[in-house]
């Protein structure tokens, strides 16, 4: 019994780490979150960089361009890691998350594009690529920093609402919800993809310091349940709360329903 409490506690200790920084708005959110990230950067040149895509991240993106374009940052010694790509989406299709990695971040600054890297959706082996796509986060030695988004219904990287977390890098089948929320990027909803490649819960949770980004108030209530509710792989966000190192920014929308 003595040694479960002292279990107990340690995850207690653990979960006091996870820092939640309030932003008046998107643009204050972006601006701490590539605060961190260039601090990162400065600290540890050679550092590898996990990096997330959809709308949350562009504004932290367009502050780290700005800062490079200052002279405060240089990327050409980072290695990047994306969390997750469309299965069976080309890399030129403008919807890939190769693409849009490129046109948001990668063509603006110095980093050099083959210590980029994203998981190939055209590979139709999906256990092939998965491997791969693992074994390559494990020969850089994990990532330094991974940032994150957050879905509505919890899902980090292409994590989905499930029975259990998982561990590694695979190939997920995307949820009605994600496809709706997702297909304001293309022509209709049918010309979703149905399947990613998105690192496991396990790969992200190697990352040694984590950042979330999270914006508006249609965000507020998975803020709430994924960073003050219990943990349970039916909301995969939850799972953060364990990490040693996660810093939360989200803006005065995003946290709403927290200060009810």
């Amino acid at each position: 019994m003595k040694n479960s409490n002292k279990y107990c506690w340690i995850i207690r200790k653990e979960v006091t780490k996870m820092r939640v920084l309030k932003t008046a708005d998107y643009n204050e959110m972006s601006r701490k979150a590539a605060n961190i990230i260039a601090a990162q950067v400065i600290t540890k040149p050679d550092c590898v960089l996990g990096l997330a895509t959809g709308s949350s991240p562009i504004g932290t993106y367009k502050e780290l361009i700005r800062m490079y374009e200052n002279g405060d940052l240089d990327f050409s010694q980072v290695k990047s890691v994306n969390l997750d790509e469309y299965k069976g989406l080309p890399r030129e299709n403008d919807q890939s998350y190769y693409y849009f990695m490129n046109d948001n971040l990668f063509n603006h600054i110095n980093i050099d594009k083959a210590n980029t890297n994203v998981p190939n959706g055209m590979e139709p082996d999906a256990e092939k690529e998965c491997a791969r796509y693992e074994e390559l986060i494990k020969s850089y030695g994990g990532a330094d920093l991974q940032l994150l988004g957050l879905g509505h219904n919890g899902h980090i990287g292409f994590n989905e609402p499930a029975e259990q977390f998982d561990k590694v890098t695979h190939c997920v089948d995307l949820q009605p919800s994600t496809i709706e929320a997702n297909k304001r990027f293309f022509a209709s909803a049918d010309d979703v993809p149905k399947q990613a490649y998105t690192m496991g819960i396990g790969t992200i949770m190697n990352a040694k310091k984590i950042v979330v980004v999270v914006s508006g108030e249609d965000k507020a209530e998975i803020v709430k349940k994924a960073f003050f509710g219990p943990v349970t792989p039916n909301v995969p966000a939850s799972i953060l709360q364990f990490h040693p190192d996660v810093t939360v920014v989200c803006d005065a929308a995003a946290y709403s329903k927290v200060e009810e």
